[in-house]
């Protein structure tokens, strides 16, 4: 189970051309103060309303749906956040939550809805969603799940409903419905109280139904004032029904020549009615349409009276009917408001004007003459019209090329480069391909510094090869490595396929097969034939697709034969297949060889193919026997038989389905991820691209650190702690034989470190390959090889020379870097100045400027970081650290507000639009931009979003931390660094008038003070993020934004140590300021999430999941059924139901792990406090200490299953919780089982996982393997006596076995104990330098402990002091290598001797009544003396043998002496403990803790 997605920051780049937003619905907030729009291309904008003056402006784009949003309704009412359901024309259907900007939920339905209204029932929690569209009757959808709850269905006259109104009579408790079909039959439901729904099985019938004489019924609607009344409204005309019996009250005239869209009514005598030309008109009613008035249901009927037109704006030309929705406004009573969106993007607000019914009387009197005056809108606003007003414009990717030329071609597509050092693609509407560095050109417009006083700054390519707008690139290489590094293809307007080299710029061949615009290129699998696998495949215009081959340089393949736009494009590569579905449903199959069109097919059999169709799908053999159903589905389309299609896919759809969902999880390795990717935005296929730029912070992090590893050897990184190499050899070699080939066994990190050496090493030769074959570059390699060995030498006698010349080695690097760039720049293609000055005919390969190197810098992931953290750091917060970041860091101050952005569920992203500070009248926009800036970052960049906020901090607090980690680590350049600390010293000198000795050393001072400057930096930045932001926010008056626990607990134990790092700090600091009221309200939250687990459990957790779709249907030998509407809704049912147990299993272990972090850091500040909430009493020995406990064990003992493998985050969680609580879950746990669950994990490692501060993310087996490992030594400091008792007890029962082996059968050599030897040993000594004073009452213990894994064989030699010299720091522990025996004191006097000659038998000796200070053997190993501190006494003990060494031997005390007592202070002082050293072999002296010495004789 993953528990969160990679750390993705997006930042948008909008450019100065807004986006198309062509409303389609819209949507009005309870609060009124958030109007959302959907657009035709599935995009969702957010708007802020204020509440006075109904100023609107655009805040937010919600980019996820992939069609036109048709439905926009509410979500959960009763909570804190504002939810949002948005449904789509393909039956896409997502939950929105419009505070954070994130999809909470999102699912595709086979029917799609067309109104959905929410509603709460009487007898509901919250509201539901009753939704109507091209399906039969009514659908009843939770609003957070999105799944059925029950149907309202028909008996007679099923159809799709085109219009529903729900609604409760005031003299009635239940809840109607009221709904009308597009056979104009209107039907009433009454709602069942929400206990009575038992399924979404369950169905609903009408109570009653009627035929109305209307056709086309648009919309219905009962009077909110008096449900006596019903408006329905179709294209020719609107009505007014009287509820009781559906008699005709009133209708409209038919002089009016609109097409009515919806209505509404005003009052009880007052409608509004608006038709699809954009004008919305208000009536008055007749008398006999009032049912207060005497008249009412009289066949005398009038016609309606309109009074008021609400004009559509600049009448305008709608290509498509506007949408339109009618509210009373909060907070003004009587004041009602009309609100309509348009195909043009335009949001029109209209204040409906109060009119007394003696006004209207009045007008009604003189009908004749009066004319309907047209009211304006009172706020008319669009994205386009805030986008001009801005000031200056949004910034884009290129305006550098707009203000040089004045106006620069748009952008029509895009491409980022991570493989060619960062570079970016874009194409023009011109023809040409600008090739730029990305990071270079959003600093020029993103952020100040140096880089804004340089000239053509960033340098950049441009080819020219296209005779129109360039609408597709492709860089094959970044799909896969089979294709060369150096070609680029783009298609155009043109018709033609353009391949390109990178390194000199050339058109390499141009294609021209298809007879339309180049819409899309792909890159076909790796599964394909050899040949095709030198191919792209290019979909244009005309319909047709094409296999290009970059190898041959021609056509081997062109479908042209289809009927309509191409939207799919899917590869069969084991039987040779091409399939491409149309709009119009139809998939074609083509022979990719011989490119001939196989077949055609439709429907339910078209559906079946592209199931059956995936790149990554392999012919194997299912559980019964039967083989993939793809192939026989295939083999069925290849002999053309039909029943034999059908069958096959009947039989295994579902088994396809289970096979591809299985693949999605644990299918072919994750293509590699880049720091930075630039991807381009575009709403509509006219607009320019925008580009939003998504930088992975796993990502960064593992190229900063992989690049600073690589730089280090074994040693060094030992030294800095991020190994550990040395010591597990050495604890290695005590637990194994002292045997000629013991080396050769020993398995360490240097194998490792040696493996990825030589990786990297195959990487780097593969990616510089295409340089290798160039003379010049031999000759240019062979002198900078020269000079770098002569600058080597040079230094190497400077330094033997003068010790204190250390800026020479600096010079030495700079000198090897720049010589080292211009071979890079020599790689590239750079050819001499002047050679590209002629510009070529438009055939050509080149203009005049595109033959100049794109200018890169030493280190582009420096450049990605020092971007990343300029546009995020919380500038403005903290002036000291702000002055270090740009004096010392290197970092930039952003020059405008920076539109961020978040990825949600399912990749769904929200995007900040550049408008979002506000409209031009408000008080941020019209600040300067310097000012408007500084408050954007210190104020409104964290008061947008708590998941914004989470992200970042996380974000700064890891890179921080990475960068401090690594060695002398800053974004300012060698260059600047050293100007600057050279006129430091300059300066210095110039003071005190030192000599040029003194002046070198003064350099290297100012170089060491400068590194600990940077240090210091980075330390106070990431702690200013961690620990002191919220306070310092507060004090300035910031609303901050504070971050989600939730998402801090999911990523406990990400993959990425650094991130896991920032968010555990996060999470405990968070936790930290809340009251123990708060955390106790927080726990009662979560608590009911907590999955329950009995004693007894030990399976796999099993939550709620969906059962398989294959026991639902019944296969029969016959003529399959055809594949219908009840079997899509059936299998529907069941996905959303694994979405909703995935969902639940989600929480559960965001619960687990948020209480466990509690019960571990705050177990006792939620103990008692707080009261009583949903049964839970707090940790400590209640239940929920209980039941937490028990799911950590769970989580730790259970066997690997599917829905819980053996090396996942959330099992390293369970691990690392149980050694940070481990005092709070003890009595609830068996600690043995526990103990050695961890040891085993960690044995599987091998020696082969780094410390705790190693950064780079490791395998899943070896990550667990740290954690676990991390844990039992947290476990053994916290409670030394439980780890030893424990250890001890396992020791013993071994034994027993051991002896034992042979008789029951047992093998215990591969046991726990026998491979964790290492690893006890390590915690041991751990536990001896942290707890010395708690394991002297354990000492029998400790001593069974270590002859357990302590190799007899290196204590025939060797005392056990050296053997393993931390227990020499225990003088009750002695050991004789010459009589091969060990001899413990332990706390109550007695004495235990340990014959390592008979499998350490024990003998016990009550030799003091007091705890026993020392003990020693003599050197011939004949005595024994023994001294204790408390009795004031030395006793000799010696050990005799029976008669010809047979029988047991005996110990007996030969003499005793009383010694000098000792002071209280200085008996009880335990690092002064007294010990015994025998100076000859019966002479001992006693050296007492006061620093005297006492000698005694035998």
């Amino acid at each position: 189970m993953s528990l969160g997605p990679s750390l993705i920051v997006p930042v948008t780049l909008w450019g100065r051309h807004p986006p198309t937003h062509r409303i389609s619905s819209l949507y009005l907030t309870p609060d009124q103060r958030t109007l959302v729009t959907g657009c035709t291309d599935g995009q969702i904008v957010t708007w802020t309303v204020q509440p006075g003056t109904l100023e609107i402006n655009p805040y937010m784009m919600l980019v996820g749906h992939t069609a036109r949003v048709v439905c926009l309704s509410d979500g959960l009412l009763h909570t804190n956040h504002k939810y949002l359901v948005s449904s789509a024309v393909n039956g896409e259907m997502c939950v929105w939550d419009l505070q954070e900007g994130q999809c909470i939920e999102t699912v595709k339905m086979s029917f799609i809805h067309r109104q959905i209204s929410a509603y709460q029932p009487a007898h509901a929690s919250d509201v539901l969603l009753y939704c109507c569209g091209e399906y039969a009757d009514i659908a009843v959808v939770h609003p957070l799940t999105l799944e059925v709850v029950y149907w309202l269905s028909s008996k007679v006259n099923s159809n799709w409903v085109t219009s529903l109104h729900i609604f409760r009579p005031r003299a009635v408790t239940d809840d109607i419905v009221m709904a009308i079909n597009t056979d104009s039959v209107v039907k009433i439901w009454t709602l069942p109280g929400f206990d009575e729904v038992q399924s979404p099985a369950d169905i609903i019938y009408e109570n009653e139904s009627k035929r109305i004489r209307c056709s086309s019924v648009h919309f219905l609607k009962c009077c909110s004032f008096n449900p006596r009344t019903v408006l329905v409204v179709s294209s020719a005309l609107w009505q007014i029904y009287d509820a009781s019996d559906f008699s005709l009250l009133c209708t409209s005239s038919e002089e009016d020549c609109e097409s009515w869209t919806r209505g509404e009514f005003l009052a009880a005598d007052r409608v509004i009615v608006w038709a699809d030309s954009g004008h919305a008109y208000i009536y008055k009613l007749p008398p006999n349409c009032i049912p207060s008035h005497d008249q009412f249901h009289s066949r005398e009927a009038d016609e309606p009276f309109l009074y008021c037109i609400l004009s559509s704006p600049d009448r305008q030309e709608l290509f498509c009917p506007p949408v339109s929705i009618h509210t009373e406004l909060v907070g003004e009573p009587g004041q009602q408001v009309l609100v309509r969106g348009d195909c043009l993007g335009q949001v029109a607000l209209w204040r409906l004007p109060q009119l007394t019914s003696t006004h209207i009387q009045q007008l009604m009197e003189r009908q004749g003459e009066y004319q309907s005056p047209e009211l304006p809108p009172t706020v008319l606003w669009s994205i386009e019209r805030a986008w001009r007003t801005m000031k200056p414009q949004p910034v884009g990717i290129l305006d550098q090329l707009e203000s040089a030329e004045g106006g620069a071609p748009r952008l029509t597509s895009s491409i980022y480069l991570p493989l060619q050092e960062g570079r970016l693609v874009c194409g023009r509407e011109d023809g040409t391909i600008i090739i730029v560095s990305a990071t270079h050109t959003v600093m020029l417009h993103l952020l100040h510094g140096k880089h804004q006083s340089y000239d053509n700054w960033p340098v950049h390519q441009i080819l020219s090869g296209h005779r129109g707008p360039v609408t597709a690139l492709l860089f094959p290489h970044l799909s896969h490595s089979r294709y060369q590094i150096s070609h680029l293809v783009s298609g155009g307007e043109d018709f033609s396929v353009c391949l390109w080299d990178l390194i000199n710029g050339a058109l390499l061949h141009r294609f021209v097969v298809q007879a339309g615009i180049v819409l899309q290129l792909h890159v076909p699998p790796e599964s394909v034939s050899p040949r095709m696998q030198q191919c792209i495949c290019s979909v244009a215009a005309d319909y047709s697709v094409a296999l290009l081959s970059l190898k041959e340089r021609k056509c081997l393949m062109l479908a042209s034969r289809h009927l309509f736009p191409v939207t799919t494009v899917k590869w069969r590569p084991l039987d040779d297949f091409l399939v491409v579905a149309t709009e119009d449903g139809s998939v074609s199959v083509w022979q990719m060889e011989t490119g001939h069109l196989d077949r055609v097919v439709h429907g339910t059999t078209a559906q079946e193919v592209l199931s059956a169709c995936d790149e990554h799908m392999t012919v194997s053999t299912s559980e019964g026997g039967m083989a993939n159903p793809a192939v026989h589905f295939f083999r069925g389309l290849r002999h053309r038989n039909l029943s034999a299609i059908r069958h096959a896919a009947k039989r295994g759809l579902q088994q396809l389905q289970n096979s591809l969902g299985n693949q999605g999880q644990n299918g072919p390795d994750k293509p590699r991820a880049y720091s930075l990717m630039v991807q381009g935005l575009r709403t509509s296929p006219s607009d320019p691209d925008a580009h939003v730029l998504f930088f992975d912070i796993e990502s960064l992090i593992v190229d900063l650190l992989t690049e600073a590893y690589s730089q280090m050897t074994t040693e060094q990184l030992e030294e800095h702690g991020l190994i550990q190499l040395s010591e597990y050899q050495r604890v290695l070699q005590l637990t194994q034989s002292e045997s000629p080939d013991a080396q050769q066994k020993i398995t360490g990190y240097l194998s490792r470190m040696k493996e990825l050496k030589e990786q990297s090493e195959a990487i780097r030769d593969q990616l510089k390959e295409r340089a290798e074959g160039s003379e010049d570059l031999r000759k240019l390699k062979s002198r900078a090889q020269v000079a770098r060995t002569k600058l080597e030498e040079k230094i190497k006698h400077e330094m033997e020379d003068n010790p204190d010349a250390a800026g020479i080695l600096a010079r030495v690097k700079e000198g090897a870097e720049t010589m080292g760039g211009i071979i890079h720049a020599k790689a590239g293609g750079v050819t001499p100045k002047g050679a590209g000055e002629e510009h070529k005919d438009s055939d050509g390969e080149l203009e005049g400027r595109s033959r100049i190197h794109l200018g890169q810098t030493e280190n582009q992931t420096m450049e990605i970081c020092q971007l990343l953290l300029s546009l995020i750091h919380a500038w403005g917060v903290d002036a000291e650290i702000d002055r270090l970041c740009e004096s010392k860091l290197g970092m930039l101050r952003p020059k405008h507000p920076v539109c961020y952005g978040l990825i949600s569920k399912h990749g769904f992203v929200s995007l900040l639009l550049p408008t979002f500070l506000g409209g031009p009248a408000s008080a941020a926009m019209s600040a300067p931009l310097a000012e408007r800036t500084v408050t954007f970052t210190r104020r409104t960049h964290w008061e947008l979003s708590c998941a914004l906020t989470s992200n970042h901090l996380l974000a700064v607090i890891a890179l921080a931390d990475t960068l401090m980690s690594m060695n002398n680590t800053s974004f300012m350049s060698e260059t600047e660094r050293r100007k600057r600390l050279q006129k430091q010293l300059t300066r210095s000198l110039s003071q005190s008038n030192q000599t040029p000795n003194k002046s070198q050393e003064g350099l290297v001072e100012l170089q060491a003070n400068f590194w600990a400057q940077v240090r210091e930096g980075w330390s106070k930045m990431a702690t200013l993020h961690c620990v002191q932001f919220p306070e310092r926010l507060d004090a300035s008056g910031v609303v901050l934004k504070k971050p989600l626990v939730e998402m801090l607990a999911r990523r406990w134990q990400d993959r990425c140590i650094e991130i896991r790092q920032a968010a555990q700090a996060l999470l405990l600091a968070e936790l930290r300021r809340l009251s123990p009221r708060s955390l106790k309200a927080l726990v009662d939250w979560w608590a009911p999430m907590l999955p329950s687990y009995g004693e007894a459990s030990s399976a796999a957790p099993a939550p709620a999941s969906a059962a398989p779709l294959n026991d639902e249907h019944d296969h029969t030998d016959g003529e399959p059924d055809d594949y219908g509407a009840e079997d899509q809704m059936e299998e529907e049912a069941a996905r959303r139901a694994a979405a909703n147990a995935a969902e639940v299993r989600r929480k559960q272990a965001t619960a687990i792990i948020l209480l466990g972090v509690i019960g571990a850091e705050f177990g006792q500040a939620v103990s008692g406090g707080g009261g009583r909430a949903h049964g839970v009493e707090g940790f400590g020995l209640g239940p929920l200490a209980l039941r937490t406990s028990q799911a950590l064990a769970h989580l730790l003992l259970a066997p690997p299953t599917a829905k819980l493998p053996a090396h996942t985050p959330l099992r390293r969680a369970a691990i690392d919780l149980i050694g940070r609580g481990f005092a709070q879950w003890e009595p609830h746990i068996d600690a043995s089982r526990v103990l050695l669950a961890m040891l085993e994990l960690c044995c599987e490692a091998d020696g082969m996982a780094p410390s705790m501060t190693y950064g780079l993310p490791l395998a899943a087996a070896a990550d667990t393997a740290r954690t676990a490992r991390h844990a039992v030594a947290l476990i053994a400091t916290a409670r030394p006596q439980v780890f030893v008792t424990t250890m001890a007890r396992e020791v013993a029962r071994y034994n027993s076995l051991q002896q034992n082996a042979q008789s029951i059968n047992v093998v215990v050599h591969h046991s726990v104990l026998m491979r964790a030897k290492p690893e006890i040993l390590r915690v041991i000594s751990l536990l001896i330098e942290k707890s010395h004073n708690e394991l002297v009452k354990f000492l029998i213990e400790l001593t069974d402990i270590l002859l357990h894994c302590l190799d007899p064989g290196h204590l025939r030699q060797r005392p056990l002091q050296e053997v393993f010299p931390v227990v020499g720091r225990f003088h009750q522990i002695t050991h004789c290598t010459s009589s091969r025996r060990v001899a413990v004191g332990t706390a109550n006097g007695t004495l235990a001797i340990y014959d390592l000659r008979q499998t350490n038998k024990t003998q016990q000796l009550h030799a003091h009544t007091k705890a026993i200070t020392a003990c020693s053997f003599s050197p011939d190993g004949k005595f024994l003396a023994s001294y204790s501190t408390g009795e004031n006494k030395i006793s000799f003990w010696q050990t005799s043998a029976g008669m010809f060494g047979l029988g047991h031997s005996q110990t007996r005390c030969v003499k005793t002496y009383s010694t000098p007592p000792l002071p209280e202070i200085v008996r009880m002082n335990p690092p002064r403990q007294s010990r015994l050293v025998w100076v000859a072999n019966k002479t001992v002296t006693l050296l007492l803790s006061d620093g005297t010495e006492q000698r005694y004789n035998v």
